[in-house]
């Protein structure tokens, strides 16, 4: 059986050295087994031959094994491959894949969109600002409509009482933070766009650095500190923001953008609420379909924004009363004397 193995081990280095394919070496060694298996059927026992390529029973062994791997590393080959081919192409700004380009279709179709309009989305960088209820439908519909980028940063963690509204969290995810348990919703959704989490609190001393890597901010943040900072800092760098509010009944959303002649939020918003006017949903509840719908609108008008289609929410605010089904627009001016958006800005 030595002898056997050692012929064989002879046939696979000169087939290297002769630079024979693989093929060919293992029809080889699938040659020299049929003949030692002819010898062992053929010749008597005591033959100096037959006793020198080993038993039967110990060659059918060793191919069983030699089958056993040989199945298990095809298996193993073809499982690669077959996640290769799940895997998207990788993301070329000019170009769409076939699979792109059906997923995308009812876009295109649109004379507002079209193909232009959908490859700009494509080279688009998003932040959004809160994961939570209206951060959720707003992430959900941005990266469906193929957002190129698109970066979520919050310092929470998913929490049950977080399901009644932000559904792009699961119960599975209960404790995991909400931007990693984003990413994987949104990543399962659409493989074509980049999500980036970034898991803590928006501060003052790394909003600059964030905001400066994206086209275009919206913020869904759920207290006044943080709106503020969102708003001083793309007025400071020039950066579109589309800005979604809750509570109870009622949502409101507005296109801010005073580097576009429009005004800012401090400009509507000059001073917070007092305490006690604006309380936060814990506290005075919110009806669970309502961001949805707000934080769809967000996404509607950072779609328009970037493809230019339509009439965007500048210089107005859109106030929708759920409970009794009213949608009022009001407009906004840009106020001169602003301290953030006034000249020259503070």
């Amino acid at each position: 059986m030595v002898l056997v193995l050692v012929i064989a081990a002879a046939i696979l280095l000169a087939g290297r050295v002769l630079g024979l394919s693989r093929r060919v070496q293992i029809m080889a060694i699938v040659a020299l087994f049929a003949v030692v298996v002819f010898f062992q059927l053929t010749l008597p026992v005591g033959n100096p031959v037959k006793d020198a390529t080993g038993t039967l029973s110990g060659w059918a062994i060793f191919a069983g094994v030699g089958g056993i791997i040989a199945a298990y590393r095809a298996l193993l080959v073809r499982l690669k491959r077959g996640a290769v081919e799940a895997q998207p192409e990788s993301p070329n700004p000019d170009k769409f894949s076939e699979a792109e380009l059906n997923r995308y279709a009812r876009h295109i179709v649109l004379r507002e969109i079209g193909g232009p309009g959908q490859k700009k989305m494509k080279k688009t960088r998003v932040l959004v600002v809160g994961a939570g209820g209206l951060g959720a439908p707003a992430l959900q519909y941005l990266a469906a409509a193929g957002m190129g980028t698109i970066g979520v940063i919050d310092d929470d963690v998913v929490d049950s009482s977080n399901l009644q509204r932000q559904v792009i969290h699961t119960d599975a995810r209960i404790g995991m933070p909400k931007v990693f348990s984003a990413q994987e919703a949104l990543q399962a959704q659409n493989p074509w766009v980049t999500i980036r989490p970034y898991h803590r609190r928006l501060e003052a001393d790394m909003a600059d650095d964030l905001f400066s890597d994206y086209d275009l901010i919206l913020d869904g943040s759920d207290n006044a500190e943080t709106r503020y900072l969102v708003n001083r800092v793309a007025v400071l760098l020039g950066k579109p923001l589309i800005s979604g509010a809750i509570t109870q009944w009622e949502g409101q959303l507005s296109v801010f953008h005073p580097a576009s002649d429009g005004p800012c939020y401090a400009c509507v918003f000059p001073t917070a609420a007092a305490a006690g006017l604006a309380p936060s949903c814990a506290e005075a509840g919110v009806v669970g379909a309502l961001p949805g719908v707000v934080g769809s609108m967000m996404a509607v008008e950072a779609i328009k924004h970037v493809t230019g289609a339509g009439a965007p929410l500048k210089g107005q605010m859109l106030i929708y009363d759920a409970l009794y089904s009213e949608t009022r627009l009001i407009n906004l001016k840009k106020d001169p004397s602003c301290p953030i958006c006034g000249q020259p800005p503070k």
